[in-house]
């Protein structure tokens, strides 16, 4: 017979999880595994909370095994290493992404390309080697192999930079793969939201010209003033997406409701790259004839490798780049989920769980 959450392992933990697929997140009591020899044991400090982890809490893709306990925007600071652990010492501040395993050898883990591995394990919701499902980071503490670590740059802030692990990569990865992050390049980014503000601060940071289309005009003044865009177009105007015919290297689609396609296409330039970062939940349309009349590309990207984050980690802590948050306490977290449906956050919340979560 399967044991319980809580006695499945020897350390007791604590956090907030989803039963079922109300998504209503409460107090949980479960355990954790003891600290291997490639282990690092942290105390978790803050965690972001991304749209992931309301469609997981709610089961919306499909795949959620309850109890969820989501998070996968942590930062810690240690409390235990394994014995053959050789980057990490008690007292360092960490961070853990999206990913806490993946196979190791196949060609996208041989290339430092985990989050594309077959056999990858996500931060919660999913079954961990030895079997038992891994939990997140609405806690108070977590482990993980060393290798899923990542290292936290000294000057880059705890709290506001959190989001980065995923958020971050997520629109890092691409501006990087598809070569949009070099100086003039014309790079778009539609939707500003928790993805699509951070994508503007890294493409502004690679020297980009950026453009932001927002079907919402009350976005402008913070796209140009807040976030220092140079552009903004509303996207369902079209006289302005006229205007802006064929004059985008790439865009960066961040959005994940259903939206029209076809007009995102003919603001790209010849061989201008359409990269889509949010999941919809309809699939999409696309005129082949779109496509080919300007050589046209049109992909996708998910999250980045470990070594990737901790390049994205670093170039964010060296240029400043970090997310605009909302601090809140572990008990608002079914409030600031509600909210997260609405789009009503700027731009990210971020639990504060180490100053407010309380265990029983």
């Amino acid at each position: 017979m399967a044991k319980s959450p809580e006695s499945e392992h020897p350390i007791k933990a604590y956090g907030y999880a989803a039963r079922d697929t109300s998504g209503v997140l409460s107090p949980f009591t479960f355990s954790r595994r003891a600290t291997g020899d490639k282990d690092v044991r942290f105390k978790i400090l803050y965690c972001g909370i991304c749209h992931s982890d309301l469609h997981f809490a709610k089961n919306e893709w499909g795949m959620s095994t309850y109890p969820i306990l989501p998070g996968h925007e942590i930062v810690g600071v240690v409390t235990e290493v394994g014995t053959k652990v050789e980057k990490f010492k008690v007292g360092d501040n960490v961070g853990v992404g999206c990913l806490v395993g993946s196979c190791g050898s196949c060609q996208s883990c041989a290339n430092d390309l985990e989050s594309y591995c077959p056999k990858q394990i996500l931060t919660y919701g999913f079954p961990y080697h030895d079997g038992t499902y891994t939990y997140g980071g609405y806690s108070d503490h977590m482990v993980a192999d060393e290798h899923f670590v990542l290292r936290w740059p000294e000057n880059l802030p705890l709290d506001s930079g959190a989001p980065l692990l995923c958020a971050g990569i997520t629109t890092y990865s691409p501006l990087r793969y598809f070569g949009l992050d070099k100086p003039g390049m014309k790079v778009g980014v539609v939707g500003l939201g928790g993805l699509g503000h951070v994508a503007v601060k890294f493409a502004k940071a690679f020297g980009a010209e950026v453009t932001v289309l927002s079907t919402s005009p009350a976005k402008k003044q913070e796209a140009l003033e807040g976030l220092k865009a140079d552009h903004f177009i509303v996207s369902k105007d079209p006289e302005q997406m006229q205007s802006a015919a064929n004059s985008l290297d790439g865009i960066i689609d961040t959005v994940s409701a259903s939206h029209p396609i076809e007009p995102l296409l003919s603001v790209l330039k010849p061989a201008g790259k359409l990269v889509f970062v949010g999941v919809p939940e309809k699939p999409i349309e696309i005129s082949t004839y779109s496509l080919i009349m300007g050589r046209k590309i049109v992909t996708g990207s998910a999250t980045g490798g470990l070594k990737e984050t901790q390049e994205m980690l670093d170039f964010a802590a060296k240029h400043g780049v970090t997310a605009d948050i909302e601090l809140i306490p572990m008990d608002y977290v079914n409030a600031a989920m509600d909210r997260v449906l609405k789009s009503d956050v700027r731009y990210r919340f971020v639990i504060d769980v180490a100053n407010t979560l309380k265990a029983p």
